[in-house]
């Protein structure tokens, strides 16, 4: 369901300069047998990004996943990036949710970074719900703009598509004009937020259980800490 979507992302990350760089020894990949499923993990340094995720986990018509999140580096203050987007085959049910992920709420900044996201968020009414993700604040680490959809078919093979290209060059186009602008936050405020967020994120995360069905808890909480987000073991 989403090779595609894998295939555009890294593809375009490797136009930018991507490079990889390396996961710790045990996660890079796993399979379960007992649920039929793999899960597979890139980690990517790129120009501008001290840091870029992206996670496929296959489990056949059961359960397709994509999860991706994007840190920019310290020197700049703009967004995260996170892609999240869930395909149950057998009940033809899609959870997605692509938003560039705020690091404080301060309106100037939500102003000066959010044009592209607010004009994909009227675009595409279908995967602009207002209900809310259960596991998250929405006022933290989320924007008032993001796409966000609970539904089938018509969503995950028609708008989806369309909605995910423009939204990766929306984010390249407000990385780009962010980094010609400079940051207004310090470095070191920059690092303290992403570190926070990763800690917010970890105690949260709803695919933690999912990736434990699967893979047991062990490998699971080493997934969790090491690799999706490793500053959680950090104090803010």
């Amino acid at each position: 369901m989403f090779d595609h979507f894998l295939e555009t992302l890294q593809n375009k990350i490797i136009s930018r300069g991507g490079s990889h760089l390396e996961i710790p020894a045990g996660l890079e990949s796993e399979h379960s047998q007992k649920k039929d499923s793999k899960i597979t993990s890139w980690l990517w340094e790129v120009p501008g990004f001290r840091r870029w995720r992206v996670t496929r986990l296959d489990a056949g018509s059961k359960l397709q996943v994509l999860n991706s999140v994007a840190y920019p580096d310290h020197s700049l203050d703009h967004p995260l990036m996170g892609i999240d987007l869930l395909w149950f085959g057998d009940r033809k049910k899609l959870v997605a949710v692509l938003d560039f992920q705020p690091l404080i709420q301060d309106p100037t900044y939500l102003e000066q970074h959010f044009t592209g996201l607010k004009s994909l968020n009227k675009q595409f009414p279908d995967l602009n719900s207002e209900e809310t993700m259960r596991s998250f604040d929405p006022n933290q680490y989320f924007s008032p703009w993001l796409l966000f959809c609970r539904g089938g078919a018509d969503q995950a093979e028609g708008s989806l598509p369309k909605a995910f290209d423009a939204f990766l060059n929306a984010y390249w186009d407000m990385h780009d004009a962010a980094a010609e602008q400079g940051s207004k936050l310090p470095p070191e405020e920059v690092k303290r937020l992403q570190i926070s967020y990763d800690i917010y994120s970890a105690e949260r995360d709803p695919a933690h259980g999912l990736f434990t069905s699967h893979f047991g808890k062990d490998w699971s909480d080493r997934f969790l800490h090491e690799f999706l987000f490793p500053a959680s073991h950090q104090p803010a």
